[in-house]
């Protein structure tokens, strides 16, 4: 019996892999940003984030990721994608300290 199938052929299992892979950059994303960052950035706090994105990813992880029919995988998407569009970049622009002008080799 075998545990563990991989269809490289099926452009279904390489986009479930992409959308898991999503998945996971956004919540490691989430886990290791500063927590005063979310509330100062006006945003749902780190917690909020990380079980929303944690449910998200250990659904896929547990049931199987199905982009086709699969409902709770495009909730989960969905949630990842609003995190990675919306949220990271408000909270990059306070703890990154790029916001502003920046010249060639740095902002100045």
């Amino acid at each position: 019996m075998q545990i563990l199938y991989v269809d490289l052929l099926n452009p279904f299992w390489w986009l479930a892999t992409a959308i898991i892979c999503y998945k996971v950059f956004a919540f490691v994303d989430a886990a290791v940003r500063r927590d005063d960052a979310y509330r100062a950035a006006d945003k749902k706090t780190k917690g909020f984030w990380l079980v929303v994105l944690g449910l998200a990813l250990g659904a896929d992880l547990l049931f199987g990721a199905n982009p086709v029919t699969g409902l709770l995988t495009l909730a989960g998407l969905v949630a990842a994608i609003v995190y990675v569009v919306d949220v990271r970049p408000a909270i990059k622009l306070l703890t990154d300290g790029r916001g502003g002008s920046s010249g060639a080799y740095g902002p100045w």
